[in-house]
């Protein structure tokens, strides 16, 4: 589908291009990460806005390494309750 020459996506088919999920495209769009345009009841998103939103920065939420800290804290506490015992 075309908006007056802009080719337009169906979230679900966006979310398949991205490959995630389809509330995460929604929660995209209702977050203003990610531009998208109504048309009667149906969301659209501009294939300009998909090429923006992939270009966007990665946010990374924890480091790699505190999953390991938190197994050897956990650890050490079974440790000391089994000396304890």
């Amino acid at each position: 589908m075309q908006i007056k020459g802009t080719p337009v996506y169906r979230v679900k088919d966006v979310a398949a291009m991205v490959d995630v999920d389809v509330s995460t495209i929604y929660r995209a769009i209702q977050s203003g990460e990610l531009d998208a345009y109504r048309v009667g009841k149906l969301l659209r998103v501009p294939a300009a806005a998909i090429q923006a939103y992939l270009k966007r920065p990665a946010v990374v939420t924890s480091p790699l390494s505190s999953g390991a800290e938190l197994t050897s804290a956990r650890a050490d506490e079974t440790e000391d309750h089994e000396q304890e015992g």
